[in-house]
């Protein structure tokens, strides 16, 4: 596969990345209330140095793009804070003050991300918030520009279906989707020039506090207008491109189109390695050449949630083009390779884009790949099977690999045959052979015993951490270099660093009381509960039309629904509200919350007594 890179001689994307600099953060760290550092970006002041030879050029390049930080002018009245997160915090001024875009991952970061513009731009208040889509990197830091006590009478902007996937994704699957994102974004690595440079679409994640104000005005069509402070805002609803809901809108009077994180300056991810539900590319290239034509003559700036606007009509025009044509190609052509017989590694393998598309700087894999990527359109349409029956029932990764040993002639013989490979140059193949003896050769350790590895899984560790090394240093796509340089760390260090809470009182405040009962069915150890039967009705006395939720426990599944005039009495009836509901959930009592008690009160404490808590630190790269 060819792969020419565009000319590093073309410094458009620096002159646009330092344009409208008013003010860096000095120093440019973040701490939180107890002194923890969330946040370092004067850690990465190695990046204005020349590229070494642990890293990609390009993606050198790009990090030392996203490592700039500071307060920017967008254009009149538009102001964004970059390199405080791995998102960018827009902030428009309006008539009595300033409506926010997009508060960053953290309390911490946004609120300092606050400071900086009201140091430079006056102490105005928050008179509107609006998320662009459903990614945490989006909303978590609310209550860094909308602290408790202030949000009254403040419009919270989002497209349709918001809550319901910023819940699914983060809370439902959270538990996994974070211990994956800690390789993704690298965030247990120095920041060195052979460990963490960045990760494309931004240089990590900020690992403060997480927290989630519930949207009060639904963007619910194209074409929905709404003023904020003043400000007229015209949204475009664009559902399953970039997040299951998300929302590109233009300031008409400003001439400054927002367009979230459906264009940015990198190829992204149709399906991004921490894990999500498959996105569309088909239909996220229809969205992109909608905004082309419906905002067309409306604009002059066009910025983004990541990375730095695209300044002029004709160049916007040009740049949501190009990225349009990679979106709609990359689904085509593997739509063209799948229905010729190929699989998702074969077509990963052959395909390659335009020659044009492969000089843009913005459409390079920088966060997603075209071989990761053509995988995601492989599985949204085939799924996980590729149709040989060989794949249909595999053995487990434990099992498959002590097989795959035996075949080579043992753990001795795999690991010099595995070392051949690496002289040879042959890395990926080498990393296979090597994983399956880690695997194959790992300690058998009964619940509370200790019993020291093999010589030969500790070497082959060794070995498959040196080849994952060079591998990550070869990367141009950051979450790939990220991945492959946390799994070294892993295999030599073990786990350890920091984990981001998903599951604070703050998220768990957001959710609706359906939601809230979907995290606990989720949790439920299902052969634990097998033979239990329980029901238990909930009515709440915050909602506004008086609802009964029953919760039915059965076969180990928990289900549940509303009902108003239920065939058959509960075994447990609790009257509260929300709060009260929360309070019962984080271990306190009925009778000290002052919750309504009808039936056998023991029953929710079975109920929950099947909930489940996993581990934050679940290995990856060993068994």
């Amino acid at each position: 596969m060819s792969d020419t890179l565009p000319p590093f001689e073309d410094t458009t994307d620096f002159e646009n990345a330092d344009r409208g600099f008013l003010a860096a953060l000095v120093p440019g760290t973040v701490t939180d209330d107890g002194g923890r550092t969330v946040w370092d970006g004067d850690a990465y002041r190695f990046l204005e140095a020349d590229c070494p030879d642990t890293a990609h050029p390009s993606l050198w390049r790009q990090s030392r793009l996203c490592a700039r930080q500071g307060l920017y002018e967008v254009t009149e009245g538009v102001y964004q804070v970059r390199g405080l997160d791995l998102s960018n915090m827009t902030l428009v001024e309006g008539e009595r003050g300033v409506v926010v875009i997009d508060p960053l991952i953290s309390v911490e970061t946004a609120a300092a991300a606050l400071a900086l513009y009201r140091e430079h731009r006056g102490d105005r208040p928050v008179t509107g918030l609006i998320y662009t889509h459903s990614h945490g990197d989006h909303f978590g830091g609310a209550r860094g520009v909308l602290p408790h006590g202030t949000e009254e009478g403040v419009p919270v902007l989002a497209p349709a279906g918001f809550l319901e996937h910023a819940v699914s994704e983060n809370v439902y699957a959270g538990n996994a989707m974070t211990r994956r994102a800690v390789y993704m974004y690298g965030s247990n690595l120095p920041k060195a020039p052979d460990a963490q440079i960045g990760a494309g679409l931004g240089q990590t994640t900020s690992i403060g506090t997480i927290s989630l104000i519930p949207p009060t005005v639904d963007i619910t069509e194209t074409g929905q207008e709404e003023t904020v402070d003043g400000l007229r805002i015209v949204f475009q609803l664009t559902p399953g491109t970039e997040a299951p809901a998300e929302m590109n809108f233009l300031f008409p009077d400003l001439r400054a189109l927002c367009l979230a994180e459906n264009a940015t300056h990198n190829m992204h991810n149709v399906l991004t390695l921490r894990g999500a539900v498959v996105r569309d590319a088909r239909i996220w290239s229809v969205y992109l050449d909608e905004a082309i034509e419906y905002f067309h003559g409306r604009y002059d700036v066009a910025f983004a949630s990541h990375h730095w606007p695209t300044w002029g009509h004709d160049e916007v025009v040009r740049f949501l083009t190009e990225q349009r044509d990679l979106y709609a190609y990359l689904h085509d052509q593997t739509l063209r390779l799948l229905n010729e017989g190929l699989t998702a590694p074969e077509i990963a393998e052959t395909i390659e884009l335009p020659p044009a598309l492969a000089r843009a700087w913005h459409a390079r894999g920088y966060y997603g790949s075209l071989n990761h990527n053509a995988k995601a359109v492989y599985q949204r349409y085939l799924g996980w099977f590729d149709g040989n029956v060989a794949h249909l029932w595999e053995h487990p990764p434990v099992e498959l690999a002590k097989r795959y040993v035996a075949v080579a002639g043992g753990p001795a013989e795999t690991l010099a045959k595995a070392r051949a490979y690496v002289e040879e140059g042959d890395l990926r193949f080498a990393a296979t052979l090597l994983n399956h003896l880690v695997f194959a050769t790992a300690p058998e350790v009964p619940v509370g015993e200790e019993r020291p590895a093999s010589a030969v899984h500790q070497e082959a560790k060794e070995v498959l951490a040196g080849v994952y090394e060079r591998l990550g240093h070869g990367s141009e796509n950051g979450p790939w270099r990220n991945f492959y340089l946390t799994s070294a760390q892993e295999l030599r260090e073990g786990i350890s660093g920091e984990v981001i809470d998903m599951t604070n009182p703050e998220m768990a405040a957001a959710l609706t009381v359906p939601m809230l009962v979907d995290s606990l069915a989720v949790a439920i150890d299902g052969p634990r509960a097998w033979d239990d039967d329980l029901t238990v009705d909930l009515v709440l006395t915050d909602d506004p039309e008086g609802g009964r939720r029953r919760l039915t426990l059965h076969n180990g599944a928990l289900t549940h629904r509303t009902v108003t005039d239920p065939r058959t009495p509960a075994g447990l009836t609790l009257t509260l509200s929300k709060p009260q509901l929360l309070g019962l959930l984080g271990g306190q009592g009925p009778g000290e919350l002052g919750v309504g008690v009808e039936g056998d009160p023991a029953l929710f404490a079975r109920l929950l007594s099947y909930v489940t808590k996993p581990d934050p630190r679940f290995p990856i790269v060993t068994p």
